[in-house]
């Protein structure tokens, strides 16, 4: 009887922390003998003790990462800080597994060199108004950079563009001086048709 009670609380040590339950959205990376073994989706699954490990709890969701504002520079010489926003979901956990080292990380220095490529094109008017083909052009570089790290980038979007002092007080007296030109205009047909 003992031996039995003995067997059976053996086999409940054993067994139940083996069982695993994937929840929905999730998928788990097994490694046999420190090798990739397989993936798991969600539902229930049992590993082997002590042959096969979790290597990675992965989440299938959309994820948003906001980076801080980068220095950029426009092709005609401004130095200017913007911030992104990257909507990526995982593809293929595996890859992103294995892929790269830190893939926040990764995508995060991706986004800072191919956002100063881009902007490096651009003249400061053209940055001013081109956030829309900024964010596609930067879509389309990280998604292709991050498939083989099982990675795809949905969306990208400029949150802040904050030109230099210097120059958003020239904007400001650029954009005063016109206001003031058309009340003058507008001043002049009135008391021209009195």
């Amino acid at each position: 009887m003992e031996l039995f009670i003995v067997l059976f609380i053996l086999v409940i040590v054993l067994v139940i922390p083996n069982v695993k339950i994937v929840p929905q959205a999730q998928s788990y990376v097994i490694e046999r003998l420190g090798s990739y073994f397989s993936t798991w989706k969600n539902g229930l699954h049992f590993k082997i003790p002590f042959i096969d490990r979790i290597a990675n709890k992965v989440n299938l969701k959309e994820i948003v990462k906001d980076f801080a504002p980068q220095p950029v520079i426009t092709k005609d010489n401004v130095t200017m800080q913007i911030d992104t926003v990257v909507y990526f979901q995982i593809t293929d956990p595996k890859l992103y597994t294995y892929g790269v080292e830190n893939p926040i990380s990764a995508i995060e220095n991706l986004t800072a060199t191919t956002l100063r490529n881009i902007i490096g094109e651009l003249e400061l008017d053209q940055t001013l108004t081109s956030r829309d083909i900024i964010n596609s052009k930067m879509r389309s570089i990280l998604d292709e950079a991050t498939d083989p790290w099982g990675i795809k980038v949905n969306r990208v979007e400029v949150k802040n563009i904050i030109p230099p002092k210097d120059i958003q007080e020239a904007m400001e007296k650029q954009m005063r001086a016109e206001r003031e030109r058309r009340e003058k205009i507008l001043q002049a047909e009135g008391e021209k048709k009195i």
